[in-house]
């Protein structure tokens, strides 16, 4: 039987998308512990405000090493402004105003959620692509997954902080959104609606942190400021390019699969680098991760032509 010429390229494409995703997966498990750090002495507001200034200021400088130019299009800054405000603005300061109370372990939970948000949005809005069972199947063992990876005993937190823990909630939701509506990016570089959106959200949470938390009279530490470069440059500017490359390449409830890489990426790290042990139970969730984002990603079968 002859392979047609052109599947060699697509599963070539679709291996670089799968690693992609992992490597997506690595920068945005890390943005964690850097939010953790940051927040030390660094206000919420203000620490995300100056995440989205200077990641969006980072991209804007690679494009015109490029030699391109950021659309001009007041209808593209439009989406660009309401992407920030699912992508970037409210998810990522929700997330670190939750971080200063809220465990670890919780917080992840409760913030991978997203494929979960994504699933039941194009089940309403885009019923094409969410009406395979497999799809269905993926997000509900990624869920199963992450929480075997983290412990039953990191859900007895539930019910204290409940507003941090519902932010937390609100951020997955928030993250599904976006990935349902980045799929109106199609066709542009994937590094303009990154670097647009970053800027937008920096135009909206700048004059908050001004009147809030006055950040000329802060003295954030060097720590605080180097996680910030780092949340900055790798896990949001580096990020937000993959991110968008994905949704086009992927799809939605695909892409928001990141959001269970996470956590068996954060484990990876933990036994890799810092001695850490997997008990049976967490072995077992990595293994219902892996299988859901498998069954997320895996395209469809489409009927041969007549």
């Amino acid at each position: 039987m002859n392979i047609p010429a052109a599947s060699a390229p697509a599963r070539s494409g679709q291996a670089t998308d799968l690693v992609l995703l992992f490597v997506l997966a690595t920068l945005w498990g890390a943005s964690y512990s850097f939010i953790r750090i940051g927040v030390e002495t660094i206000p919420p507001l203000t620490l995300i405000a100056a995440r989205t200034l200077i990641a969006g200021a980072i991209l804007l400088v690679v494009i015109r090493l490029r030699g391109l130019a950021l659309p001009r299009d007041p209808a593209i800054w439009q989406r660009f402004l309401i992407q920030a405000c699912l992508n970037s603005a409210v998810p990522f300061t929700l997330i670190a105003w939750a971080e200063t109370s809220v465990e670890a372990g919780l917080a992840s939970i409760l913030n991978a959620g997203s494929p979960i948000f994504a699933f039941l949005l194009t089940l309403v809005l885009a019923r094409g692509e969410a009406a395979a069972g497999r799809k269905l199947f993926g997000v509900a063992a990624g869920m199963l997954g992450v929480c075997l990876i983290i412990g039953v005993e990191a859900l007895s937190g539930f019910g204290r902080e409940l507003w941090a823990q519902l932010a937390l909630v609100a951020a997955a939701a928030c993250y599904g959104g976006a990935a349902l509506f980045g799929r109106n990016f199609k066709g542009l570089d994937p590094i303009m609606p990154a670097a647009g959106s970053l800027l937008c959200g920096a135009v909206v949470l700048i004059p908050f942190s001004l009147l809030v938390d006055r950040p000329w009279t802060l003295s954030p530490s060097a720590a605080s400021i180097q996680a910030l470069l780092a949340l900055s440059l790798f896990s949001t500017a580096l990020a937000f390019i993959i991110y968008f490359r994905l949704i086009d390449r992927l799809g939605t409830v695909a892409t928001t699969s990141v959001a269970y890489l996470r956590v068996p990426t954060g484990v990876a790290i933990g036994v890799a680098f810092l001695g850490e042990r997997l008990s049976p139970t967490a072995w077992a969730g990595l293994a219902l991760v892996l299988v859901g984002v498998f069954a997320m990603t895996l395209p469809e079968r489409r009927p041969p032509a007549s």
